[in-house]
């Protein structure tokens, strides 16, 4: 049994979207975590925790370094993991589908590298601000705001509600981090989350303006990751469409073509609005992740 479950995760993995990728790294770590805190808890919370989670004080930072990427794959309970990868698989598969896998993973993790930022500035400045900040929370957040400012009329099916544009749903959650700063329980926390909200807003503009920060990340990771790149190919600048904010690639396409590939895609994109992506066929969403693959 055991091994068929290994076998089942192992395939996900190689063959998921980062989205699927992200999650199973996320639960892989909050499991070993849980397991190691449950049997070996003053072993854990004295020798591995302080050793991953982010410090608030510059000085033990200094000396850990690499708590600014591992915080983000950490997890206080079931809970918050659980919260964390319902609405990450939510809306990082939105903004997969509208602008293409390859912007999952900068956006994730810059996202939650500026949430980290913002926690560490707050404890230098405010009271009352935890010592560490752990969490996928800040990175998520990221991805939530990349979705809504991407396509803020997005239809999403909510449970006795109907459906909902994720923008009033990102509006919500905004909403409440912002009077939990005031909080006198996780208000750090807080103010990490609202520092991925603004890198997801940030990073939809830069894109409009012609900035893809996913494109400088992507090939930095390339180069430690001996990966080999393609052949050069021509192609125009990537642009985010004003009607639906999807990402829009100016080929070397005839140009008649190119028309009627855009005209099928705002048809698309108006469906989506009205009925919701689930309401798509497989040949809408097969055109629709070809014009929105990078």
């Amino acid at each position: 049994m055991f091994r068929s479950i290994v076998q089942d995760v192992k395939s996900s993995f190689d063959y998921g979207n980062m989205v699927v990728k992200l999650i199973i790294i996320n639960v892989v770590v909050f499991m070993v975590s849980a397991l190691l805190n449950a049997f070996l808890p003053t072993f854990y919370q004295s020798n591995i925790l302080p050793y991953l989670a982010l410090p608030g004080d510059l000085i033990t930072l200094l000396y850990r370094p690499w708590t600014l990427i591992t915080h983000m794959f950490l997890h206080s309970g079931f809970w918050h993991l659980a919260w964390n990868m319902l609405t990450f698989y939510w809306f990082g598969t939105i903004a997969g589908d509208l602008l293409g896998d390859r912007k999952i993973l900068p956006v994730y993790i810059l996202g939650g590298l500026i949430g980290g930022f913002a926690y560490i500035l707050s404890f230098q400045l405010l009271p009352n601000i935890g010592s560490f900040a752990l969490g996928a929370s800040a990175a998520v957040l990221a991805l939530v705001f990349t979705a809504v400012a991407t396509a803020p009329d997005y239809n999403v099916q909510l449970i006795l509600l109907g459906n909902v544009r994720i923008k009033f749903i990102g509006l919500f959650i905004l909403f409440f981090d912002i009077i939990g700063i005031n909080a006198t329980v996780n208000s750090g926390g807080h103010i990490a989350h609202l520092g991925g909200t603004l890198f997801g807003f940030l990073f939809v503009y830069l894109l409009r303006m012609g900035t893809d920060l996913s494109v400088y990340f992507n090939n930095f990771i390339d180069i430690f990751t001996f990966k080999r790149k393609k052949p050069p190919v021509k192609r125009g600048n990537l642009k985010v469409a004003h009607r639906s904010e999807l990402i829009e690639k100016k080929s070397s396409l005839p140009k008649t073509r190119q028309q009627n590939i855009s005209s099928r895609v705002d048809e698309i994109l108006d469906k989506i609005k009205q009925k919701g992506y689930d309401s798509l066929t497989d040949e809408e969403k097969e055109i629709l992740y070809q014009a929105s693959k990078t």
